[in-house]
């Protein structure tokens, strides 16, 4: 009886401990998207309630109806999402909330994740404002719909009283629509619309809305980057005609309502003459001017951020090597006066002989014990073959240091693959070109434990790389095969467990030789002692071994790739992440540039 109750005791306090830790890391994934949901919809009641109810409101809304709260409480979260959505893009000020984080000793882990996640915010944001503008656009339609009737057609004698006000004093109208047109009743309230600030400015916002969103597609910024780069420049437009669009102050609040109790007297007005609380005339003043206040602070902050590039892209940077690779790739060596990187960092790289405006994100291939800073390149579109023709790849001449075009630089900025020195045990995959990364983490994993740092903490990694064809793995081969060679000169030999898979069939030739080579030491393809796989990873599987093989260890898990592998990955690292403390976790993480 007494080890029974000892067991259910054990079995209530092992629930608590693994619900506790649940609890704990729940909230510290959605934490943030609750906030920023609760402050929208706190934003959207607060407004929606104040022109519902406010009795300065109700005059107008006697005339637009019930859509005139909706549309304003649309425009409330537009000014907080649009103000919101310049601070993710801005790429120093990510850089400095990171590097700030890595001092602080409170929830390190967690934070760094979230700005890690700065891109799938902004792309977030821009699907919430697209949300809310087609909630206003449509809102504001009915409501000059119903402005245009109250005018044209009043069915209540204080529509036609409140739409004819004398239209000559600034204070003394209320309803925007004036003259209107003996036109079709559609285009009368189009023609209505199109003669406010806000109708015209608000049609170049869609737009620009519009264009920004249909151009910043996977498939256009993969393959026309160039469009989806100069659209989305389009911002400008839209925050221009943002700020101005309530310019006019076309949602009239009355200004006496002490003096002219509207709720009163909105049932009399043939009588407000010899009412006590109606003798003064309603007197009426524009909505102020808000949208700027909202996003001020972020342009100027974006404007810095600009500035910050500008000057790094009138250093100088020298090309010193370009060597070709297989499978369309090439690398570019550079320096810099004062460049300093981390492994697994990203810089972006403008090429003025090509565009004086474009800028292209490539992630850093070298380690910071190199005295050159490395990417490599595959050429997949105009951008990318351009550079590559202008440095002479796949010609016969060689073209001269000196010769070699002009490029600016600007980082380098952090991603999630730097926080790999931070775990135990870290997990790469990598699918094609998406090896880059790696590159530069493994090169500094060897200069480390080569010369026996005291800061790594890294005791085992897992390497997975998927590969569609057998050309793709020439240069990054050859690193793996210094490392595997020097790892076991060094007693690493255990250190690091790769696995390359080829996903792609193979020629009769190739066939023929793994055939023959099944006997051998090293790899046909790769001349690695680790064979290679052919087909896809069977990563329930893989992550069961791992789990089993590192429990009580937090495990960091980091990919850069294609998002479909992405979301597997992600769903396999839950599923496999053990609650208790004595379980193997696993830590997701993205390269999102």
């Amino acid at each position: 009886m007494a080890s029974q109750t000892n067991g259910n005791v054990t079995g209530k306090t092992e629930s608590y401990e693994a619900w506790k830790i649940r609890s704990i890391k729940f909230a510290k994934e959605w934490t943030h998207v609750v906030l920023w949901l609760a402050t929208n919809l706190i934003f959207w009641l607060v407004v929606y309630f104040r022109y519902e109810n406010e009795p300065e409101y109700h005059y107008i809304r006697l005339l637009a109806g019930k859509s005139l709260p909706f549309a304003k409480a649309c425009a409330a979260c537009l000014n907080l999402n649009s103000m919101l959505i310049l601070f993710p893009v801005c790429r120093n000020l990510i850089s400095f909330f990171r590097s700030s984080v890595e001092t602080k000793a409170c929830c390190k882990r967690s934070v760094r994740r979230l700005l890690d996640k700065n891109l799938v915010f902004h792309k977030t944001l821009a699907y919430v404002i697209i949300l809310f503008t087609l909630g206003h656009i449509n809102a504001h339609y009915f409501n000059f719909e119903n402005l245009f009737n109250s005018r044209v057609h009043p069915e209540t004698d204080i529509q036609k009283t409140l739409s004819f006000l004398p239209y000559e004093q600034p204070d003394t109208w209320v309803n925007p629509v004036q003259n209107p047109s003996e036109t079709t009743y559609g285009l009368g309230v189009i023609q209505q619309v199109m003669q406010r600030v806000a109708g015209w400015t608000g049609i170049f916002i869609t737009m620009a809305l519009l264009l920004m969103y249909t151009s910043s597609t996977e498939f256009i910024r993969r393959y026309y980057f160039e469009t989806f780069w100069f659209t989305h420049h389009l911002f400008i437009i839209y925050y221009g005609f943002l700020i101005a669009h309530g310019a006019e102050g076309i949602v009239r609040y009355q200004t006496n309502v002490e003096e002219h109790n509207p709720k009163k007297c909105a049932d009399y007005p043939d009588s407000w003459s010899t009412m006590d609380d109606c003798k003064n005339a309603p007197m009426f003043a524009g909505g102020e001017l808000k949208s700027w206040k909202w996003v001020i602070a972020p342009l100027i902050i974006y404007f810095l951020e600009r500035v910050i590039r500008f000057c790094r892209s009138v250093q100088t940077v020298t090309i010193t090597e370009v060597i070709q690779h297989p499978s369309n790739a090439f690398e570019i060596r550079m320096k810099k006066s004062g460049f300093e990187m981390l492994p697994g960092q990203y810089i972006f790289i403008k090429c003025p002989q090509l565009s004086n405006f474009e800028w292209h994100p490539f992630t850093l291939t070298s380690s910071p014990n190199e005295d050159f800073f490395s990417v490599h390149i595959r050429t997949v579109g105009d951008w990318t073959n351009g550079l590559a023709e202008a440095c002479g790849v796949g010609g016969d001449d060689v073209i001269t240091p000196s010769k070699l075009p002009r490029v600016a630089v600007d980082g380098p900025f952090g991603t999630a693959s730097i926080d790999i020195f931070k775990y135990k045990v870290g997990v790469c995959v990598a699918a094609g070109i998406g090896v880059t990364p790696f590159a530069s983490i493994l090169k500094t994993i060897w200069h480390r434990l080569l010369n026996n740092s005291e800061d790594m903490k890294l005791s085992k990694v897992y390497f997975f790389w998927i590969c569609p064809e057998t050309n793709a793995f020439a240069w990054f081969s050859e690193l793996l095969e210094v490392f595997e060679r020097d790892m076991v000169e060094k007693g690493y030999a255990d250190f690091l467990n790769y696995n390359i898979y080829l996903t792609r069939g193979l020629s009769f030739k190739e066939t023929k030789n793994i055939y023959l080579s099944e006997n051998e030491n090293t790899d046909p393809i790769t001349g690695l002692r680790q064979k290679t796989h052919y087909g896809r990873p069977k990563w329930p599987t893989i992550f069961s071994e791992i789990a089993n093989e590192n429990q009580g260890i937090d495990v960091g898990v980091f990919f850069c790739g294609p998002s479909g592998l992405s979301e597997i990955l992600y769903k396999n690292c839950k599923l496999h992440s053990e609650i208790s403390r004595d379980g193997c976790r696993f830590f997701y993480n993205k390269e999102n540039f």
